[in-house]
C-alpha cells in the first residue's frame, strides 16, 4: 500500500524578504481541521521552502496559491516552513501560517 499522506514542496521569494528573528519556532497543533507549523531560520538566498505534509489529495494548486499568498504578504526570507496538516481548510492554513510568521519575525512567544 502506498503511503497515505500526501507530501507537497514548495518555494517562494519575495521582492524585499526579511528574516525571521527567532532561530526555530512552533506553532499549533496536528488537531482534527487544524496544523502546526514549524519554522527554522535557513540561508535560503531570500526564499522560503515549504514542505507540506498532509491526508489530503488533489488539492495541490489550492496549497500553492494559499502559501504564496501568505509568503508574499508577509515579506520573509531565509525561511524552511514544515506544516503538518490534518484536514485544515484554506483559511485556517493562512491564519496559522500568517500567525506563526508574525511572530516568528518579532520574536514574542505565546502559549499556543
Amino acid at each position: 500500500m502506498e503511503g497515505m499522506l500526501n507530501e507537497l514542496n514548495f518555494k517562494f521569494k519575495s521582492e524585499n524578504p526579511v528574516d525571521v528573528v527567532l532561530p526555530k519556532h512552533h506553532y499549533g497543533v496536528v488537531g482534527s481541521g487544524d496544523l502546526e507549523v514549524l519554522l527554522k531560520k535557513h540561508e535560503l538566498e531570500g526564499a522560503v521552502e515549504i514542505r507540506v505534509v498532509s491526508p489530503v489529495r488533489g488539492f495541490d494548486h489550492v496549497w500553492e496559491k494559499v502559501l504564496e499568498k501568505v509568503i508574499s504578504d508577509a515579506e520573509v526570507g531565509n525561511v524552511a516552513i514544515e506544516i503538518n496538516d490534518n484536514n485544515a481548510t484554506p483559511v485556517v492554513v493562512a491564519l496559522r501560517l500568517a500567525q506563526a510568521l508574525s511572530e516568528a519575525k518579532s520574536a514574542e512567544q505565546s502559549v499556543n
